[in-house]
Parts: structure tokens; sequence; C-alpha cells
């Protein structure tokens, strides 16, 4: 797809967008307690700590000059926090709430480690490193569900934002999902990193064909 006018990205990348699409970054929340210890998060509505503020600043300071027509979060508190920090730097007056942004269901491996998880329900935990297409967490939320709620809420913003810029704050394993799908990932592949606080840059266009065209910095496959 080709369009005729580059507008800079917050990293000075240039972007090719024109006025019938809508310029997505997707923000990773900042850090908790239970990142630093690798848990699935999942649901738990758990805050940003003091590292979790810095990283939202830093994501706030990115997009400062990115002329922000509106900032979404999903409904945890995390996400919320780190939109509203991005919300006041960019001069947006208030922040809209988004189910379909919310986490994974991640079921009975919430709170666990990788390796817990893994011991709990080998044979989920394979599918879930392996095939998100196949996989289940226990008595928890379908990837493929998950992955298409997160497309379904990307597509009503840009539907709603025509030829605007918006920021949507939601959680990594979402970000990862919508980009297997975008740029057809299989396999362990589709574990990309996504930083805390990093920007994943999309654009939408008035069909609903969604395109990445910046993906996130940091190295973090948690």
């Amino acid at each position: 797809m080709t369009q005729s006018t580059a507008i800079p990205t917050p990293s000075g990348a240039a972007t090719e967008t024109g006025t019938d699409l809508c310029t997505l970054y997707l923000v990773r929340h900042g850090t908790t307690t239970m990142n630093v210890e690798n848990r699935y998060r999942g649901r738990r509505d758990i805050p940003l700590d003091a590292q979790g503020y810095q990283d939202a600043v830093d994501a706030a300071r990115q997009l400062s000059g990115a002329g922000l027509g509106a900032v979404y979060a999903g409904g945890l508190r995390r996400t919320i926090a780190t939109a509203q920090i991005i919300a006041d730097e960019a001069r947006v007056p208030d922040i809209r709430i988004l189910p379909g942004l919310i986490n994974v269901d991640y079921g009975s491996w919430e709170g666990m480690t990788a390796q817990e998880a893994e011991m709990f329900a080998p044979a989920a935990f394979k599918l879930y490193k392996t095939d998100p297409s196949l996989a289940v967490c226990p008595n928890g939320e379908r990837l493929r569900d998950a992955q298409e709620r997160m497309l379904e809420a990307l597509r009503l913003m840009g539907s709603r934002h025509v030829g605007e810029k918006v920021a949507a704050v939601t959680h990594a394993v979402m970000i990862r999902l919508v980009v297997a799908s975008i740029e057809n990932i299989s396999g362990e592949q589709w574990r990309i990193p996504v930083g805390r606080g990093s920007l994943t840059t999309m654009t939408i266009d008035q069909q609903g064909v969604i395109e990445v065209r910046q993906r996130p910095a940091g190295s973090d496959v948690d």
C-alpha cells in the first residue's frame, strides 16, 4: 500500500501516512513488582512501581510532540496510570477505557513464573510458547480470543480517529498477539521483545487494514 505523505514518528523516523489513516502508538504499561519477579500478571490489578512511573514518563516524553488526539487504556490500574501520564503530557483532557485492551486472562497461571506454569500444565504451556492459535490458559482465556478482541479494539479506534494520532496503553502479550497476526508470525517467534513503556507504531485505514510501521524497542520476552 502506498501513501503520499510522510509524518515524523516520536523517534524521529518517517512513517508514511495519509489523511485516511489513523496512526496508533501501542504503549506497553510501565514496570510492576510482578514484572520484576517475572510472574504472569494477567487480570491482577497491580499498580506501577517507582520504575513503572518512570517508564510512563519516558513514554509520555516520546509522544509529547506527536499531536495525540486521544489516549486509551485497558481497565487495569497499571495501564490507566501509564495512560494518564501520557495524556497529561500531551494535553489530552481525559483518557478512554477500552475493554478490548485488557490483558489475557491467564487463569490458573496468574501469579506463577514461567517455570511454575510449565510444571502446572506442561502441554498447555508448550502450546503457549509455540502456537498461540491453539493455546489456552488453564481455567483462563484462549489466546486466539484475546488476539481477536485486541484487533477489534484497534479497528474501533481506527474508525473513530481517521486522520488522527492516538496512543493506547496495553500489555506485552496483547502487543505480541496483534503483531503476530498482522505479520503472520508463527511458532516461537511470535514472542517478540516488548520493552516496558515501549511504543509500537501502527496505521489503520478506513477498511480496517492494520500495518505495523515500527516494532517496539526493548529486550523483554516475559
